[in-house]
């Protein structure tokens, strides 16, 4: 009789030899490989999402040394035999943050991410969503931002994507200023990185199985703002087929010539150690790109010591003439039609101006801190008596009266701030967001561009509530990630990621794919209507609210450089 050990042996066996080979099977899918020219691209597995990552991938030479304050090297192919491209590239440099202390800062950080579905091959011919991070063009990361859930829902849906973002150069590295940088032509490098990285993607997605021919371009804040300047690029209708444009638009912030940051640009060179004393020469290039990235970096960083003012951002895009990125104040050329006719959705929070009031939330507000606080907002050019004109009107169209303030609909609550905190959030939520968002699409509309708008209010209860839907509450959203697990939340979520997805397909976010909701009208002259993003009220509302408020921006927004 055989022992009873010995008969378990080939069960035994089995099971080994089946575990073996899950855990080769799980070895194997955990390293997806792509070729690019000569060289192969090993990635990683997102296991619980069916999704392949690849990460760090240079799409431009390193703009350090003698290439730092310099237009982008654009590199579509890899040195060696194999890359490692299981994790993100380090950030670029910028005031450090929490989320970015795992990988570091560097100069050497234009790299871009890719996620796609697993088991896509070379030439599927999937839509692109490609993102543009936000962070006022001061900080910001691809790594912060997990696209695997965006895939893995579209798969769900039948409708495959693949999703791409990237690092751009922030602050002076990416948006030097002064005449020395107009005279040179080194004006908005961070944006000629955005166009850089869409190049890449037109030489490259083919082989992770994306379709160049069908980018749609999505961001948030600084995001969306680049997104909607990139519309004045001749090179952006090339290289893009669609854009998602939240919470920031083209003429959201002050427009500014190289000329009029002089002195900002003089101040940053001032810190530099090795180029203090020519600071105000005229001809510091040179001196900045002898530096070492250590004596740079850390000059830079030191200027944020005492924090930064969210409405006097330090670095912005600015205007750089004909055949450059942004040629002239964005709403000319909106009066002109001299932008890409490419369809987009673009939309707004409902509260956008609480982030930016802080200077109301301190005790002590008075009538006169308030003006001030205009004055530096607008920043125009105008003389005193036609700025302060202007400043009156903007008092009597938003009255200090807490029930008419941001965040709406919270009647006289004043959450233990000064009232004029209400007053200011409305003023700089109109002023920055959402007439600037009505002014295009209603140029947009007369020249035939197709676009959907939106306003996002859903409530964010686990957020400060004097910060109401505020500026940047919809993003996690469109990631299928909301903080706030309830079924409102929930379903809010999966319909933005249809529309979005939709959009991205089929430049239409009514595809009828997935789950099922409300229909988007298209935004037109004749009909002039947003959808609501409420997961308990979907439904399509007329783009008319604060009428008066918002008109008197629009009809100024040349006089307030916009």
């Amino acid at each position: 009789m055989a022992s009873p050990s010995l008969g378990l042996m080939p069960n035994m066996l089995y099971l080994t030899s089946l575990l073996y080979l899950s855990h080769l099977i799980l070895s194997i899918r955990a390293a997806p490989e792509v070729r690019l020219g000569r060289t192969t691209i090993v990635g990683r597995d997102i296991l619980e999402s069916n999704v392949h990552f690849f990460g760090g991938i240079p799409f431009a030479e390193p703009p350090a040394g003698k290439l730092r304050f310099k237009s982008p090297v654009l590199k579509t192919r890899l040195d060696g035999q194999t890359f490692n491209a299981t994790g993100y590239g380090r950030s670029c440099i910028q005031p450090v943050s929490p989320d970015l202390s795992d990988l570091g800062m560097s100069e050497d950080c234009l790299t871009i991410n890719i996620y796609r579905p697993a088991g896509m091959k070379r030439n599927e011919k999937l839509p692109v969503l490609f993102w543009i991070y936000g962070g006022g063009f001061i900080v910001g990361s691809s790594s912060a931002y997990d696209g695997s859930e965006i895939v893995a829902h579209s798969v769900r849906r039948g409708t495959p994507v693949v999703y791409v973002n990237f690092n751009y150069r922030v602050g002076p590295f990416g948006f030097p200023a002064g005449k020395e940088a107009e005279d040179k032509r080194k004006l908005n490098l961070g944006l000629q990185d955005v166009i850089a990285a869409l190049k890449w993607v037109n030489a490259n997605i083919d082989t992770f199985g994306g379709d160049k021919d069908k980018v749609t371009v999505f961001g948030e804040s600084a995001g969306a703002v680049a997104t909607a300047v990139l519309y004045f690029n001749r090179d952006f209708e090339r290289l893009v087929r669609g854009a998602i444009i939240e919470s920031g638009t083209s003429n959201g912030l002050p427009i500014f010539s190289a000329s009029d940051r002089e002195g900002r640009w003089q101040k940053f060179v001032s810190v530099v150690p090795s180029c203090s004393s020519i600071a105000t020469s005229g001809n510091v290039f040179p001196c900045l790109q002898s530096v070492s990235e250590a004596e740079i970096s850390a000059a830079y960083l030191s200027t944020f010591e005492s924090g930064v003012d969210p409405i006097l951002m330090p670095w912005l895009p600015i205007i750089d003439g004909g055949g450059g990125s942004l040629p002239d104040f964005p709403s000319k050329l909106y009066q002109q039609g001299k932008f890409a006719k490419i369809p987009y959705i673009i939309g707004t929070n409902v509260d956008e101006g609480t982030f930016f009031a802080r200077a109301a939330r301190q005790p002590g507000m008075t009538e006169e801190i308030l003006r001030a606080t205009l004055v530096e907002a607008v920043s125009p050019p105008l003389d005193e008596a036609r700025l302060n004109s202007s400043i009156n009107r903007l008092l009597e169209l938003y009255p200090d009266v807490p029930a008419l303030g941001s965040p709406y609909g919270t009647g006289d609550e004043l959450f233990g701030l000064p009232s004029a905190f209400k007053q200011l959030s409305s003023i700089l939520g109109d002023m920055m967001f959402q007439a600037p968002r009505r002014q295009w699409m209603d140029a947009a509309s007369k020249h035939g561009v197709k676009s959907y708008g939106y306003l996002f209010t859903q409530p964010q209860p686990l957020g400060d509530p004097s910060m109401g839907v505020g500026h940047g509450s919809e993003f996690l959203f469109v990631y299928g990630t909301p903080l706030d697990p309830s079924p409102s939340a929930r379903r809010l979520s999966t319909s933005m990621l249809n529309y979005w997805i939709s959009f991205a397909v089929t430049l239409d976010p009514n595809d009828k794919k997935g789950a099922q909701r409300p229909i988007w009208p298209r935004y037109t002259g004749s009909n002039k209507v947003l959808l609501q993003l409420n997961g308990d009220n979907i439904t399509t509302i007329p783009d008319e609210y604060r009428e008066e408020q918002i008109a008197f921006f629009i009809a100024n927004s040349l006089s307030l450089r916009r």
